[in-house]
């Protein structure tokens, strides 16, 4: 079977991927997009996915500008207007409202899938892409003058710029010899889909315990999904009681906050680990999303860091055509790696911090962690800057991420 040539070879087809291959359809480059399972086609009778993204106003901002935003709204999502976030037993309590920065909302509560497809939507009418799914690759031969992917169905495709979007294990990332620093969390994320008592709601609220956090994520109508995160033995724990059994769980461990829940839907947990790779880029291969960085997803940050890497890549790899540069040359690349590196490791560290000063039961930092709360509250300034900077509202956004106004 022959060698099929692209100008850049996509490992990965998720919502990272997808957005990159999307910000290219306008381009004249050759673009194979590798994906080892295609998402299930939604219907509105479905019930709701285990895995749902909290996406921020820059994420909206760039699957708008890429003409797939309408395709979630047209499936389902639901915004949020409000955050709390609280402790056990503490005075510290802060509350944000997107009616302080004047935004109709803070973000949307979306399932990853109905992301993935609506991104597809736009994917499988571009002609200069191919999608090869179900497809893994079985063999990757990367060089700095090109990279060689072999298919599990026995394709090989070549290409000059390699891209790995294949998640925190990526085959990309290993294929090219990058290293990592990572460290595994002492905790699990217990997630739940559950039908709840209240209608729905437009507040997403995280509540801090002693064993760890409990997040409520809104859904639609009496829908919502649930994290609480506790140690790996209290999660298996969890996993295997039945039904009733876990619904009385979580009435006695969630805050009155949660009301009843009347049905578990489904259940499913995942590790906790934070990871960096030492170099998003080498020449003929570059990192994007979970195969750069994996991040402790208590503020729902990781898919969107993820989305404007994809954005950010886009711009670059514009930027190299009009200069008439390969795509591959190292430079471009380094580019890339310079304007998302520090905000990402910024984010690292301050989810890191966050979940170090939340999970200490020490009295001294108990109290900092109660007067920090109510200083974010009493503090218009200091919360209108979380809000801005957790909504993606940075300075150097990407140009997908921006919108026609902050374009002019």
């Amino acid at each position: 079977m022959p060698e099929q040539q692209y100008d850049l070879i996509i490992i990965g087809g998720g919502m990272v991927g997808s957005t990159l291959a999307a910000g290219l359809a306008d381009t004249d480059l050759k673009v194979a997009l590798v994906e080892g399972c295609a998402p299930t086609a939604f219907t509105p009778s479905q019930d709701y996915d285990l895995r749902v993204s909290a996406l921020s106003p820059a994420s909206q901002t760039i699957l708008q500008n890429l003409g797939c935003w309408q395709g979630i709204v047209q499936r389902r999502m639901c915004p949020y207007r409000h955050m709390r976030v609280w402790e056990t037993h503490g005075a510290g309590d802060t509350r944000f409202d997107s009616q302080d920065i004047e935004s109709a909302a803070l973000g949307h509560i979306v399932e990853n899938r109905i992301v993935q497809l609506a991104l597809w939507d736009k994917l499988e009418k571009q002609p200069n892409l191919t999608l090869f799914c179900p497809a893994r690759p079985v063999e990757i031969h990367y060089t700095g003058q090109g990279s060689q992917v072999v298919l599990n169905d026995g394709q090989t495709l070549k290409g000059t710029l390699l891209v790995g979007a294949d998640g925190g294990r990526s085959a990309v990332r290993k294929a090219a010899n990058i290293g990592v620093q990572a460290e595994d969390y002492p905790q699990q994320a217990l997630i739940l889909s559950v039908e709840t008592d209240y209608p729905q709601q437009n507040i997403t609220w995280q509540h801090f315990t002693p064993s760890g956090p409990q997040a409520f994520l809104p859904l639609c109508g009496q829908r919502a999904s649930l994290v609480w995160y506790n140690s790996p033995q209290a999660v298996k724990r969890l996993l295997r009681l039945d039904d009733e059994s876990l619904l009385a769980a979580l009435h006695n461990s969630f805050p009155p906050e949660l009301g009843r829940i009347n049905r578990l839907v489904q259940r499913g947990s995942f590790p906790l680990r934070r990871q960096h790779a030492l170099r998003y880029s080498k020449q003929g291969v570059v990192l994007i999303g979970d195969a750069a960085h994996t991040i402790h997803p208590l503020a729902g940050q990781g898919v969107n860091i993820g989305l404007l890497d994809a954005a950010a890549l886009v711009d670059a790899l514009k930027q190299a055509l009009e200069q008439k540069r390969s795509v591959a040359d190292t430079q471009v690349l380094a580019g890339y790696e310079r304007s998302r590196r520090q905000h990402n490791q910024s984010t690292l560290l301050a989810m890191d911090l966050i979940y170090r000063t939340f999970g200490n039961d020490r009295p001294a930092l108990h109290l900092l962690r109660n007067l920090g709360l109510q200083l974010v509250q009493k503090a218009t300034p200091v919360r209108t800057l979380a809000m801005r900077t957790a909504m993606g509202m940075i300075s150097g956004l990407p140009a997908l991420a921006r919108t026609k106004t902050q374009q002019v």
